[in-house]
């Protein structure tokens, strides 16, 4: 038991806390312990003898059985992520956000079984959903992000699971959550939420309904830009599916990337607020912007999300978006060339700003994206907020030719 297994604990104290078990930072033998669980690397485990071995039997999280089971430094992270969702059974690690997302599908769909998948989805979901999950059978339909309740309306008796993502991280629509979760479990649909850009911090997924959160760890968990996983956190009812899939399908993390995870996640709350705050002091900088159409951030007052936002999340994170009013093409590619603070670089979560431009038309085919103005995304860093004004300040000036 770690110190962060206490629900009374705030989420600060169990980031600091959590994973951090006598039996994972210590060795009895040795006497005291250390602060952060060792990186223990390990393919083959050996057993003191074939009692032992038998006395194991397939252990599956908390035990030495075979590398690919886990180590305690896998264990920990783990350990300490479904610490921070309450209502949590347990949480498996994959090499990526992507991985955790096609493997918790895998897991809880079959041939026959219709999907109901978010129109706003990240891109590499929405090609599995069209590739592999196609082949093997299983019909998706693509959905409004703001159905909300009218949700109900799609979902069939074949219908098997919903997957949700809010905000999306391209166009930053804003689901009614708790709406869908209710419908979907009186019809006896499991949902799934892709949470990375909130994190459990700013929207504890399974406190609203949702049986399986997906992160992508690679981006404001790990806060670096220098490791990639995926996490997904379930229910007690979900937990054994997704686990054996998981096993069935090999997937594994090396404890070095755990390590590293373990690290970002502990300073994961004071990023937060200053990734958030820096984003919304560019964000309103924007918005008074005679060449910007409009700002994409569901944490301004304007924004068409604000009002649930306002409900159902703790606060903001620093990805957003903003169109460049009635530009061209070779327009925003200057205004983007020309920034010096801002590497251009997909993800987000990282400690230093990127830029990307977005093209949402192409990957829509529930809803038509109509806004004729290009869309720039912005995840916004740890640099000061002045800095990065003053680069697209600049950037305008570029634009403008």
């Amino acid at each position: 038991m770690s110190k962060s297994d206490d629900d009374s604990l705030r989420p600060a104290t169990k980031l600091v806390q959590g994973g951090r078990r006598a039996e994972w930072t210590g060795d009895p033998r040795l006497g005291g312990g250390v602060v952060n669980p060792p990186v223990w690397r390990a393919s083959t485990i050996l057993y003191d003898n074939i009692a032992d071995l038998k006395a194991r039997g397939h252990a599956t999280h908390d035990k030495f059985y075979y590398g690919r089971r886990g180590t305690p430094t896998v264990w920990a992270l783990a350990d300490a992520l479904t610490g921070m969702e309450p209502g949590a059974e347990g949480t498996l690690l994959y090499p990526s956000g992507v991985a955790a997302n096609s493997a918790g599908l895998l897991a809880l769909l079959s041939p026959g079984d219709h999907l109901l998948m978010v129109d706003s989805a990240y891109e590499p979901t929405r090609a599995f959903c069209n590739g592999m999950l196609a082949r093997l059978g299983i019909e998706t339909t693509y959905y409004d992000p703001l159905a909300g309740a009218g949700i109900a309306e799609l979902i069939r008796p074949e219908t098997k699971l919903i997957f949700l993502e809010s905000p999306g991280s391209l166009t930053f629509e804003v689901q009614d959550i708790p709406a869908i979760t209710r419908i979907a479990r009186a019809r006896g649909v499991l949902t799934m939420l892709d949470n990375t850009w909130a994190t459990p911090l700013l929207f504890p997924a399974l406190s609203h309904g949702i049986d399986v959160t997906m992160m992508s760890l690679t981006k404001y968990v790990g806060g670096h830009s220098d490791a990639m996983m995926g996490s997904l956190t379930a229910t007690k009812a979900v937990w054994p599916r997704l686990r054996q899939a998981a096993y069935q399908l090999g997937q594994a993390v090396s404890p070095d990337d755990c390590a590293l995870m373990l690290r970002g996640l502990r300073t994961l709350d004071v990023r937060m607020q200053r990734h958030g705050a820096n984003g919304l002091a560019v964000a309103n900088w924007l918005a008074e912007r005679s060449e910007v159409g409009r700002v994409l951030h569901p944490a301004l007052p304007g924004d068409p999300g604000h009002a649930i936002w306002s409900r159902d999340f703790a606060g903001t994170s620093g990805l957003f978006g903003f169109t460049l009013k009635g530009i061209d093409e070779a327009a925003r590619t200057r205004f983007i060339d020309s920034l010096a603070h801002f590497g251009i670089g997909f993800s987000w979560g990282g400690y230093e700003s990127l830029v990307v431009p977005s093209d949402p038309p192409s990957i829509r085919t529930a809803t038509i994206w109509t806004d004729p103005d290009p869309l720039v995304r912005l995840s916004i860093g740890l640099e000061d907020p002045a800095d990065l004004i003053a680069d697209l300040d600049r950037g305008f000036a570029a634009m403008a030719g």
